[in-house]
């Protein structure tokens, strides 16, 4: 899978997000990407902001320690999870190697 990789400690997401959906969820794979839908509007970074928000409960750490590393003007996007405390159930997903 490449829509993951560890960075030692940290994961590294590549994302497609769809804004303004009924509801937030983890929608399986869009091409190489994990795509992730929300309600959130894609205006002035409101959806950015629900993203790290959702991102941060759904692998159990402070909104702190997720952060943006691209993407933030587009669907496309790559987001860093310091730490990750727990992994959701996703396509693929594995623990960190030495784990």
């Amino acid at each position: 899978m490449s829509w993951y990789r560890w960075d030692g400690e940290d994961l590294i997401l590549a994302c497609h997000l769809q804004p303004k959906a009924s509801k937030d969820e983890f929608a399986g794979l869009h091409g190489e990407r994990l795509k992730i839908r929300l309600t959130a509007p894609p205006v002035e970074g409101k959806a950015n902001a629900h993203l790290l928000a959702f991102l941060a409960a759904a692998f159990g750490v402070p909104k702190s320690q997720v952060s943006l590393e691209s993407g933030e003007l587009n669907r496309q996007k790559r987001v860093r999870i310091r730490q990750p405390r727990q992994l959701p159930e996703l396509p693929g997903l594995a623990p960190r190697p030495g784990a």
